[in-house]
């Protein structure tokens, strides 16, 4: 099927594009960025398996290219800004946002799983907020896929819905789009259901990357998912 573009050798050095938390993102050409985890984590075979898998379904995420490395991924340049940043420019409006995110959870949730053959069990990203969303001209497209796991959707959901009421019950600037997105998100249909909020709320509580400040919002953060997900 030709999912995987051609492989290549990552350069070891290049322009620094961005860092974030886990990785930094370098500059191949004009057309590929490399990936590097830092401290030998991740698993970037296992998550460009999964990427080229959505890809080939049509879901919108860069093209890959197979490293054969744990740490390196390479992966197809985007132009554009994160969804984070077009709402901050108020380029896009944090309702739509959250309506956008939705989309996109819906979408991939109608992806077969690339191994389970259960029906019920779809590829789930569970890091799907608007700083892994990049809107290109040609439409949003999704990373940072080192999360990925396959599983119930309803986790998939309540994943987003903590990271958006976590930011929403912060204090700070990201607060009123945070809590604006949540709105739309939670509103129509959805997987969601208690045990999912729960098991979310645990995993997140336990991400590594996770400050004690932030992990101490969760209560609140749960309290207003369930306040607006099933205050009816």
């Amino acid at each position: 099927m030709g999912s995987f573009a051609p492989a290549i050798t990552p350069s070891p050095t290049g322009t620094l594009l961005g860092s974030g938390r886990r990785a930094d993102v370098y500059v191949i050409d004009g057309a590929w960025v490399l990936r590097r985890e830092r401290g030998g984590g991740g698993d970037s075979v296992a998550e460009g398996a999964v990427m080229a898998h959505v890809y080939a379904h049509g879901y919108p995420v860069p093209r890959v290219r197979p490293t054969g490395s744990r740490t390196d991924l390479v992966m197809e340049r985007l132009t554009g800004p994160t969804m984070l940043r077009a709402c901050l420019a108020g380029t896009v409006d944090v309702a739509e946002a959250g309506s956008m995110l939705a989309r996109l959870l819906r979408d991939l949730h109608a992806v077969p799983a690339l191994r389970s053959t259960d029906p019920a069990v779809r590829v789930l990203h569970l890091d799907l907020h608007p700083e892994n969303v990049i809107l290109t001209p040609g439409g949003p497209r999704v990373i940072d896929w080192s999360d990925a796991v396959e599983g119930d959707p309803g986790l998939d959901w309540a994943a987003t819905a903590v990271i958006l009421a976590q930011a929403a019950v912060a204090g700070d600037s990201l607060s009123a789009p945070a809590g604006a997105m949540l709105t739309p998100l939670l509103a129509g249909p959805s997987p969601l259901t208690l045990p999912a909020l729960t098991e979310a709320l645990r995993r997140r509580g336990a991400s590594p990357t996770m400050s004690q400040p932030e992990a101490e919002l969760l209560g609140t953060a749960e309290e207003l998912i369930l306040s607006r997900a099933w205050s009816g």
